[in-house]
Protein backbone atom coordinates (compact mmCIF):
# COMPACT_ATOMS: atom_id res chain seq x y z
CA UNK A 1 0.00 0.00 0.00
CA UNK A 2 1.34 3.14 -0.97
CA UNK A 3 1.19 6.96 1.35
CA UNK A 4 -2.22 8.43 1.28
CA UNK A 5 -1.86 11.15 -1.16
CA UNK A 6 -2.64 14.63 0.18
CA UNK A 7 -4.99 16.69 -0.36
CA UNK A 8 -2.71 19.67 -1.39
CA UNK A 9 -1.60 17.81 -4.25
CA UNK A 10 -5.26 18.11 -5.72
CA UNK A 11 -5.94 21.77 -4.78
CA UNK A 12 -4.28 23.05 -7.31
CA UNK A 13 -5.64 21.06 -9.93
CA UNK A 14 -7.59 22.57 -12.33
CA UNK A 15 -11.82 21.02 -13.07
CA UNK A 16 -10.68 19.43 -16.34
CA UNK A 17 -7.85 17.82 -14.75
CA UNK A 18 -9.72 16.25 -11.97
CA UNK A 19 -12.53 15.37 -14.61
CA UNK A 20 -9.94 13.31 -15.90
CA UNK A 21 -8.79 11.78 -13.12
CA UNK A 22 -11.88 11.06 -11.82
CA UNK A 23 -12.98 9.01 -15.23
CA UNK A 24 -10.02 6.95 -14.91
CA UNK A 25 -10.53 6.10 -11.44
CA UNK A 26 -13.61 5.22 -11.88
CA UNK A 27 -12.69 3.16 -14.69
CA UNK A 28 -10.06 1.09 -12.57
CA UNK A 29 -12.58 0.89 -9.91
CA UNK A 30 -15.09 -0.56 -11.75
CA UNK A 31 -17.79 -2.07 -10.04
CA UNK A 32 -16.28 -1.51 -6.21
CA UNK A 33 -17.01 2.28 -6.15
CA UNK A 34 -20.41 3.56 -6.47
CA UNK A 35 -20.46 7.08 -6.25
CA UNK A 36 -23.57 9.17 -4.70
CA UNK A 37 -24.84 12.65 -5.92
CA UNK A 38 -27.11 14.58 -3.70
CA UNK A 39 -29.47 17.30 -5.73
CA UNK A 40 -27.87 20.05 -4.21
CA UNK A 41 -24.47 19.09 -5.08
CA UNK A 42 -22.69 21.28 -7.86
CA UNK A 43 -23.12 20.36 -11.29
CA UNK A 44 -19.02 19.43 -11.53
CA UNK A 45 -19.23 16.54 -9.12
CA UNK A 46 -23.20 15.64 -9.45
CA UNK A 47 -22.09 14.82 -13.37
CA UNK A 48 -19.92 12.04 -12.06
CA UNK A 49 -22.73 10.22 -10.01
CA UNK A 50 -23.11 6.69 -10.49
CA UNK A 51 -26.68 7.56 -8.62
CA UNK A 52 -28.69 10.83 -7.82
CA UNK A 53 -31.17 11.76 -5.89
CA UNK A 54 -31.89 13.01 -2.03
CA UNK A 55 -30.55 11.30 1.38
CA UNK A 56 -32.80 8.65 2.17
CA UNK A 57 -33.23 7.87 -1.63
CA UNK A 58 -29.09 7.51 -2.10
CA UNK A 59 -28.73 5.72 0.96
CA UNK A 60 -31.43 3.05 -0.09
CA UNK A 61 -29.43 2.56 -3.07
CA UNK A 62 -26.41 2.35 -0.82
CA UNK A 63 -27.80 -0.69 0.96
CA UNK A 64 -28.93 -2.25 -2.53
CA UNK A 65 -25.48 -2.09 -4.10
CA UNK A 66 -22.69 -4.68 -4.09
CA UNK A 67 -20.27 -1.88 -3.99
CA UNK A 68 -17.31 -2.57 -1.54
CA UNK A 69 -16.79 2.05 -1.59
CA UNK A 70 -19.30 3.70 -1.52
CA UNK A 71 -18.66 7.73 -2.13
CA UNK A 72 -20.93 9.76 -0.80
CA UNK A 73 -21.13 13.85 -2.56
CA UNK A 74 -23.46 15.25 0.00
CA UNK A 75 -23.10 16.49 3.83
CA UNK A 76 -21.90 14.34 6.80
CA UNK A 77 -25.24 13.21 8.06
CA UNK A 78 -26.13 11.25 4.52
CA UNK A 79 -22.84 9.52 4.61
CA UNK A 80 -23.90 8.42 8.45
CA UNK A 81 -27.14 7.23 7.38
CA UNK A 82 -25.56 5.44 4.44
CA UNK A 83 -23.29 3.49 7.09
CA UNK A 84 -25.77 2.60 9.38
CA UNK A 85 -28.08 1.11 6.55
CA UNK A 86 -25.51 -0.86 5.22
CA UNK A 87 -24.30 -2.16 8.62
CA UNK A 88 -21.01 -1.54 8.27
CA UNK A 89 -20.52 -3.79 5.63
CA UNK A 90 -19.51 -0.85 3.11
CA UNK A 91 -17.01 1.79 3.07
CA UNK A 92 -18.71 4.65 3.19
CA UNK A 93 -16.52 8.02 1.71
CA UNK A 94 -17.02 11.65 2.13
CA UNK A 95 -15.02 13.70 0.47
CA UNK A 96 -14.79 16.56 2.39
CA UNK A 97 -15.04 16.29 5.68
CA UNK A 98 -16.20 20.12 6.48
CA UNK A 99 -19.31 19.12 4.53
CA UNK A 100 -21.99 19.26 7.28
CA UNK A 101 -25.38 20.83 8.03
CA UNK A 102 -26.08 24.15 9.56
CA UNK A 103 -29.80 22.57 10.15
CA UNK A 104 -28.73 19.46 11.78
CA UNK A 105 -25.62 21.66 14.25
CA UNK A 106 -28.89 23.02 15.75
CA UNK A 107 -29.43 20.22 17.43
CA UNK A 108 -27.07 17.89 19.44
CA UNK A 109 -27.14 15.06 21.77
CA UNK A 110 -26.54 16.97 24.98
CA UNK A 111 -29.20 19.57 23.92
CA UNK A 112 -31.94 17.23 23.31
CA UNK A 113 -30.88 15.39 26.31
CA UNK A 114 -31.87 18.24 28.22
CA UNK A 115 -34.91 19.05 26.97
CA UNK A 116 -36.26 15.80 27.26
CA UNK A 117 -34.78 16.58 31.02
CA UNK A 118 -36.40 19.68 31.33
CA UNK A 119 -40.03 18.20 29.89
CA UNK A 120 -40.06 15.67 32.62
CA UNK A 121 -40.52 18.61 35.12
CA UNK A 122 -43.77 18.92 33.67
CA UNK A 123 -44.70 15.19 32.27
CA UNK A 124 -43.40 11.96 31.70
CA UNK A 125 -41.88 12.17 28.35
CA UNK A 126 -41.20 8.00 27.68
CA UNK A 127 -45.36 7.94 28.71
CA UNK A 128 -46.55 11.42 26.49
CA UNK A 129 -43.73 11.99 23.84
CA UNK A 130 -42.59 10.54 20.81
CA UNK A 131 -39.14 12.21 19.64
CA UNK A 132 -39.37 12.34 16.28
CA UNK A 133 -35.84 13.42 14.63
CA UNK A 134 -35.75 14.49 10.74
CA UNK A 135 -33.44 12.72 8.81
CA UNK A 136 -31.32 15.73 8.37
CA UNK A 137 -29.71 14.83 12.17
CA UNK A 138 -26.18 13.38 13.65
CA UNK A 139 -26.64 9.55 14.21
CA UNK A 140 -26.77 10.02 17.99
CA UNK A 141 -29.76 11.68 17.42
CA UNK A 142 -31.39 9.07 15.63
CA UNK A 143 -30.00 6.68 18.26
CA UNK A 144 -31.78 8.64 21.04
CA UNK A 145 -34.92 8.35 19.19
CA UNK A 146 -34.15 4.85 18.83
CA UNK A 147 -34.04 4.58 22.32
CA UNK A 148 -37.33 6.83 23.25
CA UNK A 149 -39.92 4.81 21.74
CA UNK A 150 -39.13 7.26 18.51
CA UNK A 151 -38.61 7.83 15.07
CA UNK A 152 -36.76 9.25 11.74
CA UNK A 153 -38.48 11.06 9.12
CA UNK A 154 -37.51 12.94 5.76
CA UNK A 155 -39.91 15.51 4.20
CA UNK A 156 -41.47 13.05 2.18
CA UNK A 157 -42.44 11.09 4.55
CA UNK A 158 -42.95 13.90 7.53
CA UNK A 159 -47.04 13.16 7.70
CA UNK A 160 -46.74 9.62 7.83
CA UNK A 161 -44.29 9.58 10.64
CA UNK A 162 -46.55 12.07 12.47
CA UNK A 163 -49.51 9.93 12.17
CA UNK A 164 -47.39 6.94 13.31
CA UNK A 165 -45.94 8.69 16.53
CA UNK A 166 -49.52 10.18 17.57
CA UNK A 167 -50.84 6.52 17.24
CA UNK A 168 -48.98 5.79 20.27
CA UNK A 169 -48.55 9.08 22.56
CA UNK A 170 -50.58 12.09 22.48
CA UNK A 171 -47.25 14.59 21.43
CA UNK A 172 -44.27 14.89 19.24
CA UNK A 173 -41.05 16.55 19.76
CA UNK A 174 -39.90 17.06 16.37
CA UNK A 175 -36.55 18.40 15.74
CA UNK A 176 -34.43 19.57 14.76
CA UNK A 177 -36.26 21.84 11.79
CA UNK A 178 -39.32 23.76 13.17
CA UNK A 179 -40.61 24.57 9.39
CA UNK A 180 -40.74 20.82 8.83
CA UNK A 181 -42.86 19.97 11.50
CA UNK A 182 -45.26 22.73 11.95
CA UNK A 183 -45.94 22.38 7.66
CA UNK A 184 -46.95 18.96 8.22
CA UNK A 185 -48.76 19.73 11.63
CA UNK A 186 -51.00 22.12 9.84
CA UNK A 187 -51.56 19.83 6.73
CA UNK A 188 -52.74 16.96 9.08
CA UNK A 189 -55.70 19.85 10.80
CA UNK A 190 -53.44 20.74 14.15
CA UNK A 191 -53.63 24.16 15.05
CA UNK A 192 -50.74 26.43 15.31
CA UNK A 193 -51.62 27.25 19.07
CA UNK A 194 -50.78 23.56 19.73
CA UNK A 195 -47.58 23.67 18.58
CA UNK A 196 -44.96 25.33 20.21
CA UNK A 197 -41.12 26.22 19.62
CA UNK A 198 -38.33 24.95 22.06
CA UNK A 199 -35.54 27.49 22.46
CA UNK A 200 -33.19 25.65 22.80
CA UNK A 201 -31.09 28.89 24.40
CA UNK A 202 -33.70 29.15 27.02
CA UNK A 203 -34.65 27.26 30.17
CA UNK A 204 -37.34 24.73 29.68
CA UNK A 205 -37.60 26.37 25.93
CA UNK A 206 -38.51 29.35 26.84
CA UNK A 207 -41.90 27.73 27.75
CA UNK A 208 -44.97 27.66 30.59
CA UNK A 209 -46.05 24.39 31.78
CA UNK A 210 -49.63 24.98 30.59
CA UNK A 211 -48.34 25.71 27.19
CA UNK A 212 -45.69 22.01 26.98
CA UNK A 213 -49.19 20.34 28.04
CA UNK A 214 -50.93 22.09 26.01
CA UNK A 215 -48.69 21.27 22.51
CA UNK A 216 -49.34 18.68 20.28
CA UNK A 217 -46.22 19.23 18.85
CA UNK A 218 -43.10 20.84 20.42
CA UNK A 219 -40.88 22.24 17.92
CA UNK A 220 -37.25 22.34 17.93
CA UNK A 221 -36.40 26.19 17.35
CA UNK A 222 -33.95 25.12 14.02
CA UNK A 223 -33.91 25.86 10.29
CA UNK A 224 -32.43 25.53 7.31
CA UNK A 225 -29.71 28.54 6.31
CA UNK A 226 -30.83 27.98 2.48
CA UNK A 227 -34.44 27.87 2.83
CA UNK A 228 -35.24 30.74 5.84
CA UNK A 229 -34.16 33.08 2.45
CA UNK A 230 -37.09 32.33 0.68
CA UNK A 231 -40.00 35.04 1.77
CA UNK A 232 -43.76 35.40 0.71
CA UNK A 233 -42.33 38.88 -1.10
CA UNK A 234 -40.92 37.18 -3.49
CA UNK A 235 -43.93 35.00 -4.43
CA UNK A 236 -45.85 38.27 -4.20
CA UNK A 237 -43.70 39.47 -7.04
CA UNK A 238 -43.90 36.49 -8.83
CA UNK A 239 -47.49 36.67 -9.24
CA UNK A 240 -47.87 40.14 -10.36
CA UNK A 241 -45.33 39.22 -13.36
CA UNK A 242 -46.94 35.63 -13.63
CA UNK A 243 -50.52 35.51 -12.83
CA UNK A 244 -51.36 32.53 -14.17
CA UNK A 245 -47.51 30.78 -12.89
CA UNK A 246 -47.80 28.08 -10.64
CA UNK A 247 -44.91 27.76 -7.34
CA UNK A 248 -43.88 24.63 -5.65
CA UNK A 249 -41.81 25.03 -2.07
CA UNK A 250 -40.16 22.44 -0.01
CA UNK A 251 -41.58 21.81 3.55
CA UNK A 252 -38.69 23.36 5.46
CA UNK A 253 -39.32 26.71 4.10
CA UNK A 254 -41.40 29.15 6.52
CA UNK A 255 -45.11 28.51 7.17
CA UNK A 256 -45.82 32.10 5.29
CA UNK A 257 -44.01 30.74 2.15
CA UNK A 258 -45.76 27.29 2.57
CA UNK A 259 -49.11 29.09 3.06
CA UNK A 260 -48.49 31.05 -0.87
CA UNK A 261 -47.56 28.07 -2.08
CA UNK A 262 -49.43 25.96 -4.84
CA UNK A 263 -47.56 22.75 -4.19
CA UNK A 264 -45.22 21.78 -0.99
CA UNK A 265 -42.92 18.68 -1.06
CA UNK A 266 -39.77 17.12 -1.21
CA UNK A 267 -36.97 17.54 -3.18
CA UNK A 268 -38.06 14.36 -5.08
CA UNK A 269 -41.70 15.58 -5.03
CA UNK A 270 -40.82 19.31 -6.77
CA UNK A 271 -38.97 17.33 -9.26
CA UNK A 272 -42.21 15.18 -10.47
CA UNK A 273 -44.11 18.37 -10.10
CA UNK A 274 -42.00 20.28 -12.55
CA UNK A 275 -41.69 17.68 -14.89
CA UNK A 276 -44.63 16.37 -14.93
CA UNK A 277 -45.70 20.54 -15.91
CA UNK A 278 -47.74 21.40 -19.67
CA UNK A 279 -45.99 23.47 -21.84
CA UNK A 280 -45.86 27.23 -21.69
CA UNK A 281 -46.13 26.96 -18.21
CA UNK A 282 -44.30 29.22 -15.59
CA UNK A 283 -42.84 27.83 -12.32
CA UNK A 284 -41.38 29.60 -9.17
CA UNK A 285 -39.34 26.50 -7.00
CA UNK A 286 -38.22 27.17 -3.30
CA UNK A 287 -35.07 25.45 -2.75
CA UNK A 288 -31.63 24.82 -3.12
CA UNK A 289 -30.12 26.96 -6.76
CA UNK A 290 -27.92 23.77 -7.94
CA UNK A 291 -31.48 22.09 -8.36
CA UNK A 292 -33.21 24.43 -9.46
CA UNK A 293 -30.70 25.50 -11.87
CA UNK A 294 -30.57 21.69 -13.95
CA UNK A 295 -34.24 21.89 -13.53
CA UNK A 296 -34.44 24.99 -15.84
CA UNK A 297 -32.02 23.44 -17.81
CA UNK A 298 -34.03 20.01 -18.43
CA UNK A 299 -37.58 21.97 -19.10
CA UNK A 300 -36.51 25.01 -21.12
CA UNK A 301 -36.50 22.78 -24.51
CA UNK A 302 -40.09 21.02 -23.39
CA UNK A 303 -41.04 24.82 -22.92
CA UNK A 304 -41.60 25.05 -19.56
CA UNK A 305 -39.78 28.02 -17.72
CA UNK A 306 -38.34 27.42 -14.11
CA UNK A 307 -37.22 30.14 -12.14
CA UNK A 308 -35.48 30.32 -8.77
CA UNK A 309 -38.16 32.42 -5.75
CA UNK A 310 -34.78 34.14 -4.11
CA UNK A 311 -33.39 37.28 -6.19
CA UNK A 312 -30.04 36.67 -4.55
CA UNK A 313 -27.79 33.28 -4.77
CA UNK A 314 -28.35 31.43 -1.87
CA UNK A 315 -26.65 27.60 -2.18
CA UNK A 316 -25.98 24.72 0.15
CA UNK A 317 -22.06 26.45 1.06
CA UNK A 318 -21.70 23.40 3.31
CA UNK A 319 -22.93 20.86 0.43
CA UNK A 320 -20.68 23.20 -2.25
CA UNK A 321 -17.65 22.24 -0.15
CA UNK A 322 -17.55 18.97 -1.90
CA UNK A 323 -15.28 19.94 -4.94
CA UNK A 324 -14.15 17.97 -8.12
CA UNK A 325 -10.20 18.37 -6.35
CA UNK A 326 -11.55 16.49 -3.00
CA UNK A 327 -14.00 13.69 -5.15
CA UNK A 328 -10.43 13.25 -7.43
CA UNK A 329 -8.40 13.02 -4.57
CA UNK A 330 -10.42 10.39 -2.33
CA UNK A 331 -10.50 8.18 -5.77
CA UNK A 332 -6.91 8.31 -6.27
CA UNK A 333 -6.31 7.46 -2.99
CA UNK A 334 -8.51 4.12 -3.27
CA UNK A 335 -6.57 3.63 -6.56
CA UNK A 336 -3.63 3.67 -4.68
CA UNK A 337 -5.09 1.54 -1.68
CA UNK A 338 -5.66 3.70 0.63
CA UNK A 339 -9.17 4.64 2.40
CA UNK A 340 -9.38 8.29 3.69
CA UNK A 341 -12.46 10.14 4.93
CA UNK A 342 -14.10 7.05 5.22
CA UNK A 343 -17.27 7.62 7.81
CA UNK A 344 -17.84 4.98 10.78
CA UNK A 345 -20.62 5.30 12.68
CA UNK A 346 -19.92 3.77 16.68
CA UNK A 347 -21.38 0.50 16.67
CA UNK A 348 -23.99 0.84 19.64
CA UNK A 349 -25.14 4.41 17.95
CA UNK A 350 -25.93 2.82 14.47
CA UNK A 351 -27.18 -0.13 16.47
CA UNK A 352 -30.15 2.42 18.26
CA UNK A 353 -30.07 5.02 15.17
CA UNK A 354 -31.13 1.49 13.13
CA UNK A 355 -34.25 1.12 15.45
CA UNK A 356 -35.57 4.38 14.71
CA UNK A 357 -34.62 4.45 10.83
CA UNK A 358 -36.20 0.95 10.61
CA UNK A 359 -39.82 2.06 12.33
CA UNK A 360 -39.32 4.75 9.43
CA UNK A 361 -39.27 2.08 6.77
CA UNK A 362 -41.77 0.06 8.85
CA UNK A 363 -44.27 2.81 8.27
CA UNK A 364 -43.71 4.31 4.54
CA UNK A 365 -43.19 0.84 2.93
Amino acid sequence: MAAALKIDQFNLLDDGECDARIAAAKALLGKRLAILGHHYQRNEVFKHADFTGDSLKLSRLAAGTDAEFIVFCGVHFMAEVADIVTEGKRTVILPDLAAGCSMADMANLVKVKKCWEELAQVLDPDEKVTPVTYINSAADLKAFCGNHGGIVCTSSNARGVLEWSFSRREKVLFFPDQHLGRNTGLRMGIPLEQMVTWDFMKPRGGLSDEQIRNARIILWKGFCSVHQMFQPAHIDNFRKQHPDGKVVSHPENAYEVCQKSDYVGSTEYILRTVRAAAPGTHWLVGTELNLVNRLADEMKPKGVTVQFMSPTVCMCSTMFRTDPQHLAWVLDNLVAGNVVNQIRVPADVSQSARVALDRMLEVVD
